[in-house]
């Protein structure tokens, strides 16, 4: 009987290590998914997938929230149950084993609100959207007072491709100059001239 943990990290704030600190660490194996949205179903993401594999009957995985497990309470439903079936534990941090009966009840109220929680953001993200743009027509900035939405631009377009031109340069020399990707090079130089 394995002591098994999943950590899951989509964002730069959150980190592998703290979720295995505060679940107390000394597992028998570790699987992780970094960089994995919880929108992406459990079964297609690589780590979940080899944990998924390496799990037998008497082990218990542990996840440090179920939130990590994904943000669709269908998907966070099938996947528990899955493993419960399996005679596997689900040990949530906070909540601890999760079993047959009110423990599937209270999994499935907090996938909910975390797929609530998914919503609202998905909504306040497209109104500041919304609003930036309404401000930048109206007054030439965001609501934010930035000249433009997403990201700053690092060079001016027409800079990098009047150097480009002035100097006979390739994608690769203009790139190094302004210390930028070939990328950006190649979208200044079809913009800009």
């Amino acid at each position: 009987m394995a002591r098994i943990a999943y950590y899951r990290v989509s964002t730069a704030d959150q980190s592998i290590e703290a979720q295995r600190g505060a679940m107390g660490g000394e597992f028998d194996q570790e699987f992780s998914d970094e960089g994995v949205s919880g929108g992406v179903l459990a079964a297609q993401r690589p780590g979940f997938a080899k944990m998924l594999s390496y799990v037998r009957q008497g082990d218990t995985v542990c996840v440090y929230a179920v939130d990590r497990l994904g943000r669709d309470a269908l998907d966070v439903q099938a996947t528990v149950r899955q493993l419960i079936d399996n005679g596997v534990t689900v040990d949530v941090h906070g909540l601890g084993p999760i079993g047959r009966g009110v423990g599937e009840l209270i999994l499935a109220v907090l996938a909910q609100v975390a797929e609530m929680e998914k919503r609202r953001i998905t909504e306040r993200t497209a109104d500041g959207r919304a609003r930036a743009k309404r401000a930048l027509a109206e007054t030439g900035q965001t609501h934010r007072g930035k000249v433009s939405l997403g990201r700053p631009q690092k060079v001016d377009p027409q800079e990098v491709a009047g150097w480009r031109k002035a100097n006979g340069a390739s994608i690769a020399e203009t790139a190094r100059h302004f210390d930028i990707s070939p990328a950006t090079v190649s979208r200044a130089c079809s913009v800009g001239g």
